[in-house]
């Protein structure tokens, strides 16, 4: 068990607060604190809640890196960011130790149940809470693997995936690429999906997602794998991918390929201005016009194919 931790605080322009979380994340951090309220968790902050023109991002490492190591990869990604946001490459990285206790039970505060579509409910494993009649709820703590709950990636498709849910059809098979902590997976078997493959290369995410699911109760209905989408069979009523503009458009045709007809595809992990990256790619693989999402700096798109 980790016994301390170490929490790096920057003080950003509100803009960068969403793209320094997925980097923050990308280099290892457990969790992100953005202005008191989670990013990257439950509750995905409101710029418009805020007074001033800068957060202050918190972000906790474990003991598998050196302090040294953290401090020269969070300066780094800092430099690769300020192309788009320059204050970035000024800014100051302050850091401190935490103990085991004092982490665990100061990171609880920031973590509350939310609510998605008109069923889905996500919580932490250490708040009570009293489902009501057609309410399905989702146990889920932040951890290691991105995706552990509503950065705007996350929240998109899940709030995407809760719609075709409340539908007349309710989709039967969901293929989730890239699965990460298993969210998007577990959701789709606690809406109602009957089958649900969730694939990530990442072996780390693997075992997390295997967890969350195991702990959820899905184990018999959601399939974790490390094998590589072209590897996998079979047709899917949902192909989600909540990965990177660069990988949906590598990945394109073997995404297609795992969509049945009438199926829908759910891409996100866009940055807005890569969506017609993405829309061009797929349009020359002869889909559909698409419908878009956005949450602050992220776009999903769905596709719905002819039966």
């Amino acid at each position: 068990m980790t016994e301390k931790w170490l929490e790096i605080l920057l003080s950003v322009p509100v803009a960068a607060a969403d793209l320094l979380c997925y980097e923050l994340h990308r280099l290892g951090s457990v969790g992100v604190v953005v202005e008191e309220r989670a990013l990257d968790t439950f509750i995905p902050p409101d710029p418009d809640e805020t007074d001033s023109e800068r957060f202050s991002v918190k972000a906790y490492f474990d003991d598998s890196k050196s302090p040294e190591k953290v401090l020269t990869d969070v300066r780094q990604s800092l430099v690769d960011l300020s192309p788009m946001f320059p204050e970035l490459a000024e800014t100051t990285v302050s850091t401190s130790e935490l103990g085991q206790q004092d982490w665990a039970e100061g990171w609880k505060q920031h973590f509350t149940a939310t609510h998605i579509g008109s069923r889905l409910v996500i919580k932490p494993s250490w708040e009570e809470y009293q489902a009501s009649l057609n309410e399905v709820v989702v146990t889920l703590d932040p951890g290691m693997a991105f995706g552990t709950g509503t950065h705007g990636t996350t929240r998109l498709c899940l709030e995407t995936l809760a719609t075709l849910f409340d539908g007349d059809v309710v989709p039967c098979r969901v293929l989730d690429v890239g699965t990460g902590s298993g969210i998007l997976a577990i959701a789709a078997a606690a809406l109602g999906a009957q089958q649900v493959v969730a694939c990530d290369i990442d072996p780390v995410a693997c075992t997390t997602a295997s967890d969350n699911i195991a702990g959820n109760g899905y184990s018999d209905t959601v399939e974790v794998t490390g094998a590589l989408l072209e590897d996998l069979e079979g047709e899917y009523d949902v192909v989600l991918a909540n990965i990177l503009a660069e990988e949906n458009i590598r990945l394109a045709q073997p995404l297609l390929d795992r969509l049945s007809a009438g199926g829908t595809l759910i891409l996100s992990g866009i940055l807005q201005e890569k969506v017609s990256m993405v829309t061009d790619a797929f349009a020359a693989l002869g889909l559909p016009e698409s419908t878009l999402f956005f949450e602050q700096e992220w776009a999903c798109i769905q596709y719905c194919t002819a039966g």
